[in-house]
């Protein structure tokens, strides 16, 4: 579910868990990309508040790698109210950078963060795959072998519902990283390109 605002009340009704990961997925409002440049060290400090509990993060942008499209950040949080927290009060987000958020719980297949990934700041073609999708669960296994960064499924709230599956890899292509997931589950498959992201 794409979200414009925050859903007020309904984390209340969360119970708070321990390693509840989520896929926060913020996508650029048209236009916003000077306003992008003036908050950059803004949201680079409020980043660091969470550094011990992000899995990845970087900026997404088309498949040519020319448009900047949004930002990708998975991080580890107690429940959906703090996700929602951490989604609604980035400096980018409070200043009409975006347009909407796509939240959603996940699961760290790979069992490790992005940091940890041999090579990561390499020159490669690197992508963030997002398949959408409901029923029956699909690609819950991770194979090493196809260059994941990141990977895991995207649930519902309460974790019970497969809602798709998210990840970051190395590719030769596109169409090579839209290959991990298996088409005929999705109702959607989304390819974009993808930079590790942090202070340089």
């Amino acid at each position: 579910m794409w979200i414009k605002h925050p859903i007020r009340g309904a984390a209340n009704a969360c119970t708070k868990m321990i390693d509840m990961e989520f896929f926060c997925y913020h996508r650029d409002r048209p236009g916003s990309l000077s306003l992008r440049d003036a908050l950059i060290e803004p949201h680079w400090a409020y980043m660091d508040g969470f550094e011990a509990e992000l899995i990845a993060r970087g900026p997404v942008f088309s498949v040519d790698g020319e448009t900047l499209l949004g930002s990708v950040h998975i991080v580890d949080l107690p429940d959906a109210a703090a996700a929602r927290r951490f989604a609604f009060e980035e400096p980018n987000y409070q200043a009409g950078a975006y347009r909407d958020v796509l939240l959603r719980r996940w699961r760290n297949l790979l069992g490790r963060t992005m940091w940890e990934f041999p090579g990561l700041r390499d020159e490669a073609n690197r992508y963030l795959v997002l398949g959408l999708g409901e029923g029956e669960p699909a690609d819950l296994e991770a194979r090493q072998e196809d260059g994941l960064i990141a990977y895991g499924p995207l649930l519902s709230d309460d974790g019970a519902a497969w809602l798709g599956t998210a990840a970051l890899l190395r590719a030769a292509d596109a169409d090579a990283a839209r290959g991990i997931l298996t088409a005929d589950r999705y109702a959607v498959i989304d390819v974009y390109a993808w930079e590790p992201g942090g202070r340089r």
